[in-house]
């Protein structure tokens, strides 16, 4: 008797330790994580929820690679009714799970990511974009240019680079050379669906559910997650005249940015879209640096050679660049006529004034060309330390100092460019979350560097110093695409009242903080766990 017990032990063992050793050994296509309720799995979506080790890969990591977090599981979404789904289960489980939205992934610091929770890959949606620009937010720029462009039209309001998704940018604010004139694409905005963090799919726009949708525009995912958005668009140029000047004296260069960006007054639909500058954008160019700074091949050879060849103060140049977009029934000698107009009286250095004709679309994705050679030498999924700053127009001169003495500093050969340029804050919403200095006109400063895996801390530490430089001299600065880590700084972020508003709309839209942990606004180091309590 003792000895077929026995026998029934040592079965019962084996057939437990097999059972412990299929999840490790995959045999089980359907495994599932104790990081996540078991009942998750009798949710229709439980077959678009991936645990392989190739998507969580993908969702643990960033553009920014500076930052490497694991999610539990990630969802492929095949409708908008999957992320309701979703976010309406962890809202109603008794331990909420976190829900981050990830479109292309091109935050820098772990913006998009989340830990133990679940990433929705919002490119696995595949919602058409129509003719009148109703577009998925997991849509990339790129394909709504080629698709408004069958029909004659075209959002208005772009991001320098347009792999990037519409959710995304517009979670953010959007913004590029044409923001001076058009306002940010978040102000370009008719219409959006939501899913907040109860797992509600709400349609909201300025008069219906307004609340919700001036949260959402800029909210860096805090409220709900942008399945559609319905966009302004305009008639569509065909061709573009991009001209760069190049200045050695930065209140030169300023002065001059400031002035054709004052040619514009405060209501955009007064102004003609077929006259006029459509895009201002300057950018920082240290002498050692390529001048075309892998963002486009604006430049020749024998350009760059001459430009790399000028004497000049610190080894700091300026570039100013500018485009006038021009349509079919245009004239391409009164288009010529009209941009020398625009461009009189500024104080470019003699002779130093480059320009180029080319079409619409090359001048929107001028930044593709450059992203694919670096994707070829390995160059592109390395670590990007980002720093983006709004600074106040009657502070400019005291950043300055930043500049030969910061970023300059070492004579740093720095890979990414250095953009530098002003806004028009009248362009801008205030009832949206996204912030911005207060003064009628700011610059943003863009330090979009590339770097080794073992050199990155080092511009790191530039940035930092930067930061600290302005907070010393009372420089008040906003961070775009912001990164803190303490409930303090994000109240500072976003000024008393504005973060009074932020909180009581995370109270409404997403009151068990589902959403988007990988911001830090709510779950930021030091705050402790309850985090309700301090709403």
């Amino acid at each position: 008797m003792a000895k077929t017990t026995l026998t029934y032990l040592s079965y019962f063992f084996i057939i437990f330790i097999i059972s412990r050793l299929i999840p490790i050994i995959g045999v089980n296509q359907r495994l599932w994580t104790d990081l996540l309720p078991p009942n998750l799995l009798s949710l229709d979506i439980s077959s678009r929820l991936s645990l392989d080790q190739s998507s969580l890969a993908m969702a643990s990591t960033d553009f920014g690679n500076l930052v490497h977090t694991n999610p539990a599981a990630v969802l492929h979404p095949s409708s908008v009714d999957d992320i309701v789904s979703l976010l309406k289960f962890s809202y109603n489980n008794s331990f909420p799970f976190k829900v981050a939205a990830r479109g292309r992934g091109h935050s820098c610091r772990g913006q998009a990511m989340v830990e133990n929770g679940v990433v929705i890959d919002m490119p696995s949606l595949s919602i058409p974009t129509r003719f009148y620009a109703d577009i998925g937010g997991e849509q990339l720029w790129v394909d709504v240019l080629h698709a408004t462009l069958d029909h004659g039209v075209a959002p208005v309001s772009w991001t320098d680079y347009l792999y990037l998704s519409v959710g995304g940018t517009l979670s953010n604010a959007g913004i590029s050379g044409q923001t001076f004139r058009y306002g940010p694409q978040i102000n370009n905005v008719h219409e959006l669906d939501v899913v907040t963090g109860k797992g509600e799919l709400i349609t909201c726009s300025k008069k219906m559910n307004s609340e919700l949708f001036h949260a959402v525009l800029g909210g860096l995912g805090q409220f709900g997650i942008i399945t559609r958005a319905r966009i302004r668009l305009e008639a569509a140029p065909k061709r573009v005249k991009w001209v760069r000047m190049l200045y050695d004296d930065f209140s030169t260069f300023t002065r001059d940015q400031e002035h054709l960006i004052s040619l514009y007054g405060n209501y955009q639909e007064l102004i003609n879209i077929n006259h006029g500058l459509n895009y201002v954008e300057g950018s920082i160019i240290l002498q050692q640096s390529d001048p075309n700074n892998w963002r486009s091949s604006f430049f020749s050879s024998n350009d760059q050679a001459r430009i790399t060849s000028l004497n000049v103060p610190n080894g700091v140049l300026y570039f100013l660049e500018v485009a006038k977009f021009y349509y079919d029934h245009d004239d391409d000698t009164n288009t010529d006529k009209e941009l020398k107009k625009q461009l009189e009286g500024l104080n470019y250095i003699p002779e130093c004034i480059f320009t180029r004709d080319v079409s619409f679309v090359e001048f929107l994705n001028r930044v593709r060309k450059g992203e694919l050679e670096l994707h070829s030498k390995g160059l592109w999924e390395v670590p990007h330390p980002w720093l983006n700053i709004f600074i106040p127009k009657s502070q400019i001169e005291d950043l300055h100092h930043v500049i030969p003495n910061i970023i300059a500093k070492d004579n740093t050969d720095l890979a990414g460019p250095i953009l530098f340029y002003p806004l028009n804050r009248n362009k801008w919403d205030d009832k949206m979350s996204a912030v911005t200095p207060e003064e009628d006109v700011f610059y943003t400063l863009g330090l979009l560097h590339s770097s080794g895996f073992d050199d990155w801390e080092a511009l790191e530490r530039k940035n930092e110093e930067i930061l600290k430089y302005c907070e010393e001299h009372g420089i008040k600065i906003k961070q775009y695409l912001p990164h803190y880590t303490t409930k303090k700084e994000w109240e500072s972020h976003f000024g008393h009242k504005k973060w009074r508003i932020f909180q009581q709309r995370k109270n409404s839209f997403d009151p068990k903080m589902i959403l988007s942990p990988g911001q830090k606004i709510f779950n930021s180091v030091g705050q402790g766990e309850d985090r309700s309590r301090s709403m």
